[in-house]
């Protein structure tokens, strides 16, 4: 798989985004500026052509007197001091044959216009004036030469009137409607200057836009897409690698953050995956090594066993023969049930679950032990509840686990009798105080279920622990709501406290919560796909909450009780009765009894307890859920 520092830059979708918002910008920016200059141009040129009509009829109507009166110098004078302004390039007066009679420029005084030019065809177009020409019309823009300013020319007609057709000074036909016009052109240099001007603005805009709205985006997208980017790919490359321990941070509530949020989850369920096939291949190996000692062992033994027991016959008169003979048989059939231990434990299977009925399997267990419990003299009491409702178990697994426990309640009591009482019931039960934690990991996680010290039986929750200067480590009580934690440093009591993970010493203090019976720190735990464990952190109370767990409510429990008055167990061998190997009964008993039925009850999400007093009696308490 290639890093991401390998990705061509070219290739990074975030340079890609950033091109593609980049170039919608420009043409954005671009439309917007093409209308926004013609729209300038046109309001511009508007009130310039506005302008030029006002000027026109002011000057028309200034010179009306002194036309009226032929007072041709007045005139000629009011045109040369209007064209003083440095805006208006020239005024003149043109009469209807294309003459100019009165000019700015007294040099173009008595020129021809051409009436097929442009300026004129509106007006001639038919060889003739026309005599009403719309004010859009009278409007014209041009050039003297390709690099000259632009110029405005307006032509406002000068219509005859019946005081000239009746003046003796120079009367005009009367049937003579429009006697010439008045043509001024103003510059259009400041309105093409402006223009220039707000282009060049525009066009800075434009660009100084297009980078900011690069650079703004680049920000974002390295924000939100190429630093996620990096991070997935950084963790994709650590999985490959075999790093399956490696979380992606928090990226955000994204797209992007929930695929990171997936990927955390996948790798999740990969390391348990991975997990369970180890103890799948560990399990199938010890499966392999106990066929291979079933068949390499089992049959020499048998011979053993019975020639030993052909020739214990034979050796009634020798009784020193004899008593080797019986160690040699003993010996032999404890290697038997050794080879028959271990073959149960490692080929423990899948339940095949169903809707049984508990009393029923455990009338079949009593009736396998009948004759053990009369040979020992064992008074057995039964008070089992007729109104259960039936459980979903694999009624072969649970039937072994019963007549485990009855065979080693029937050896605890020995043969000089005692009592076996057998009770169940129905019961529900808090979540608190009865739901295991199988699994806990840090926020990078690693596991922090420690096997080599247990609580009650069960795994413990390992933390290093920090208190006053002191450094040690703490083991938590793997049961829900039980406080039954073992210190390895003493804790003074209002003490400052730090709980770390011990493989990568994280802190697992949540400092957004306090404890809300005591006001102090609160731990919190990751517990694979049910949430979090939470608990107060100076241990000062018993506070703890499990959200997850909590949501279900009580829960409904079908509770086995089968306690005997045997000879007890010592307390320090307690949390040792569910290993494998680990047996009280010397050399009589194999050690993989009780880890077989722990691994039952565990497979059907059900729980055992232990009590147990020296000289009075041991009783096993079994929980199994009805759902």
């Amino acid at each position: 798989m290639k890093g991401f520092t390998e990705i061509g830059i070219l290739k990074r979708i975030g340079l890609k985004l950033i091109i593609a918002v980049s170039f919608t910008a420009v043409i954005i920016i671009g439309v917007y500026s093409y209308f926004n200059i013609k729209s300038q141009n046109d309001v511009l040129l508007g009130e310039v052509e506005r302008h030029a009509n006002q000027l026109s009829e002011t000057v028309k109507n200034s010179m009306r007197y002194s036309m009226l009166l032929n007072q041709r110098e007045h005139i000629q004078e009011t045109i040369s001091t209007i064209g003083i302004d440095p805006t208006i390039r020239d005024v003149r007066i043109l009469n209807k044959e294309g003459e100019i009679i009165y000019s700015t420029k007294q040099t173009e005084i008595g020129n021809m216009l051409d009436k097929k030019a442009e300026s004129c065809y509106a007006c001639h177009a038919e060889n003739k004036p026309l005599e009403k020409l719309p004010i859009k019309d009278r409007t014209r823009i041009f050039k003297l030469h390709p690099d000259s300013t632009r110029i405005m020319g307006i032509v406002n007609p000068i219509y005859n009137e019946k005081s000239c057709s009746t003046s003796e000074c120079h009367a005009h036909p009367e049937e003579a409607t429009v006697l010439g016009v008045l043509d001024v052109s103003i510059s259009l240099n400041s309105i093409d200057n402006q223009l220039t001007r707000n282009q060049i603005r525009v066009f800075w805009f434009a660009v100084i836009s297009v980078i900011a709205l690069g650079f703004i985006i680049g920000f974002f997208v390295k924000r939100w897409v190429d630093t996620p980017a990096k991070e997935l790919i950084k963790a994709t490359n650590e999985v490959a690698l075999g790093n399956l321990n490696y979380v992606i941070k928090d990226i955000g509530n994204d797209e992007l953050g929930y695929l990171a949020k997936s990927f955390n989850n996948m790798i999740k369920k990969l390391d348990e995956t991975r997990l369970q096939l180890v103890q799948s291949d560990k399990m199938a190996s010890l499966g392999r090594l106990a066929a291979g000692v079933a068949h390499e062992i089992n049959n020499p033994l048998t011979g053993v066993l019975t020639y030993s027991s052909f020739l214990l016959k034979r050796a009634k008169d020798n009784p020193q023969m004899q008593e080797d003979l019986n160690v040699i048989v003993r010996e032999t059939m404890r290697s038997r049930e050794i080879v028959k231990g271990l073959l149960d434990f490692a080929r423990q299977s899948t339940p095949k679950k169903s809707l049984v009925e508990i009393n029923e399997i455990i009338k079949r267990a009593i009736t396998v032990v009948n004759n053990q419990l009369k040979y020992g003299k064992i008074n057995l009491v039964t008070e089992l509840n007729n109104q259960l409702p039936k459980v979903t178990a694999d009624a072969n697994q649970i039937q072994q686990v019963f007549l485990n426990l009855l065979l080693n309640a029937i050896d605890a009591i020995g043969t000089e009798g005692g009592s076996l009482n057998i009770k169940t019931n129905l019961t529900n039960l808090s979540p608190k105080g009865n739901t295991q934690i199988k699994s806990a990991v840090c926020t990078k996680n690693h596991n922090l279920i420690y096997k080599e010290f247990k609580i009650g039986g069960v795994p413990s929750i390992h933390l290093k622990i920090k208190s006053n200067g002191n450094e040690g480590f703490i083991n938590l009580d793997p049961t829900y709501g039980n406080n039954r934690h073992f210190f390895g440093i003493n804790l003074a009591k209002n003490s400052t406290i730090s709980l770390n993970c011990p493989t990568c010493d994280i802190s697992l203090i949540d400092k957004n919560e306090k404890c809300p019976e005591c006001g102090g720190p609160v731990y919190k735990i990751t517990i694979p796909n049910q949430g979090y464990l939470m608990g107060c952190a100076s241990f000062n109370d018993r506070w703890q909450q499990w959200e997850f767990i909590d949501r279900g409510g009580d829960r409904q429990f079908v509770e086995i009780i089968i306690k005997d008055s045997g000879c007890g167990i010592p307390q320090e061998n307690i949390s040792k009765l569910f290993e494998p190997f680990f047996s009280t009964k010397g050399q009589k008993g194999t050690g993989l009894g009780l880890a077989i039925v722990w691994g039952i009850i565990d497979n059907h999400n059900g729980s055992i307890d232990v009590n147990s007093e020296l000289g009075k009696g041991t009783a096993f308490s079994i929980k199994l859920p009805l759902a």
